[in-house]
């Protein structure tokens, strides 16, 4: 399975490009050598994993914090199942605040002076501190790529995969590449032909706009570019392109606030699209709030990605995230991703229960999760260290479209919805 273009590689970028970027001093590098050889702890005591994620930062609250959600969830349901061997989980979380001195500080509390066993979906707007995660030698597992972290750093393993050397360059050469299987389903399954891509007047949302036309005209898309002022957006006059140009989708780089303005110009407007494509970070149950003032737009939201619908009750591991997660206000994408992370620490830190669980046992477990699924949770997950980045590469979808009483409607399966589809080259 190739990698796909992660929209949220950029999202930090897209909405903090008027902050500056935060600046101080870093921890020391001894502050960072361990040895994780040392004896498994007793058998009774309680199994450490570490959750880093950037909860207060200034995207906003609850922008991180759907993978933490979920991954909190599967383990209070294991410690109620009796935990591990016997032996409960012991969640400890840690708020890097955003920024790179608040991960570094994380992965120094939970490292070094928690020991923790391993990391588990990390969601960081700013890993700083990967590099010493991977020196430490400990297992971070399921993380979101919202950087190049997991494409970089051996023992890191991200909740895609990845087929990058990971030998501390970001990919091959300071080059990571993506598919366009997102562009060649629409092209194939609903017959759109025109396609447009809004972005902001700023560097990073820019950049992304050019990758993302990269792809579609790589399948043969009249591609129509949009591009609107940050400050003073006017989406009015992209909506009324939009309807003459006969866009058939739209796709954007430009932050959840600008969407919902976006979808009601076009509602306004008049300009009907088969597709107003979404990633897997806004695949949540907040959809009729957030879209409030556009109903005819947010009838035609799709998203996609690389994991089970969260909505898919009829299928027995969504029933069961489903149903641990019943009290949480809101549901999302990202949370049901967080809990196939713990899952899969679970499924590696059991395959150690008879010699001992430490870092190093479940980080060999991990070199070994070809295929992995989290109970078919997830598209099946590779890591492999390719020396040349692939041509092509047979990459599968998982695919839904919002609609209003029912929710997120998924469209087909996932494990079949597959294409063969060539890998482009970006920089993160």
């Amino acid at each position: 399975m190739g990698r796909r273009f992660r929209v949220a590689e950029i999202f930090a970028a897209v909405l903090l490009f008027s902050l500056s970027a935060a600046c101080g001093s870093r921890l020391p590098e001894s502050d960072f050598r361990h040895d994780d050889r040392t004896p498994p702890p007793r058998e009774s005591a309680p199994l450490r994993v570490g959750i880093i994620t950037s909860a207060t930062s200034p995207v906003g609250g609850s922008a991180f914090t759907g993978p933490r959600d979920g991954a909190v969830a599967f383990f209070e349901r294991l410690d109620a199942r009796g935990g591990i061997d016997g032996r409960r989980i012991e969640v400890r979380r840690c708020d890097d605040g955003g920024s790179g001195v608040g991960n570094n500080e994380c992965v120094h509390k939970l490292v070094e002076e928690d020991e923790v066993v391993a990391l588990v979906a990390t969601t960081a707007l700013d890993y700083a501190g990967a590099s010493r995660v991977s020196r430490a030698g400990v297992p971070d597992i399921g993380g979101q790529p919202i950087g190049a972290a997991y494409d970089t750093y051996p023992h890191l393993y991200g909740i895609y995969g990845s087929l990058a050397p990971r030998d501390g360059t970001p990919g091959w050469n300071g080059r990571l590449y993506g598919g366009t299987e997102v562009y060649r389903y629409f092209k194939r399954e609903h017959g759109a032909r025109t396609a447009a891509v809004v972005s902001y007047n700023q560097s990073a949302s820019a950049a992304y706009a050019r990758l993302v036309e990269r792809g579609l005209r790589a399948e043969g898309y009249k591609v129509v570019t949009e591009q609107v002022d940050f400050a003073l957006p006017n989406f009015r006059a992209v909506a009324a392109d939009l309807k003459e140009q006969g866009a058939d989708l739209v796709f954007d780089a430009i932050d959840g606030h600008g969407n919902a303005q976006l979808c009601q110009a076009m509602d306004e407007a008049g300009a009907h699209v088969t597709a107003k494509v979404t990633n897997v970070q806004n695949w949540t149950s907040t959809v009729t709030d957030d879209y409030k003032d556009a109903p005819r737009c947010r009838n035609a939201l799709w998203a996609t990605g690389a994991s089970r619908n969260f909505e898919d009750t009829g299928d027995a591991a969504v029933r069961e995230f489903r149903e641990a997660t019943k009290d949480l206000k809101t549901h999302s994408q990202w949370q049901l991703e967080g809990w196939a992370a713990a899952r899969w620490f679970t499924d590696a830190a059991k395959s150690c229960a008879a010699t001992g669980i430490t870092r190093a046992c479940v980080d060999s477990y991990m070199n070994r999760s070809q295929g992995y699924t989290a109970q078919g949770l997830l598209l099946p997950v590779r890591f492999e260290r390719l020396p040349a980045p692939p041509r092509t590469s047979r990459t599968c979808l998982s695919v839904a479209r919002w609609q209003d009483g029912r929710g997120w409607v998924g469209q087909g399966d996932m494990n079949r919805t597959c294409f063969t589809v060539p890998q482009l080259a970006y920089e993160p």
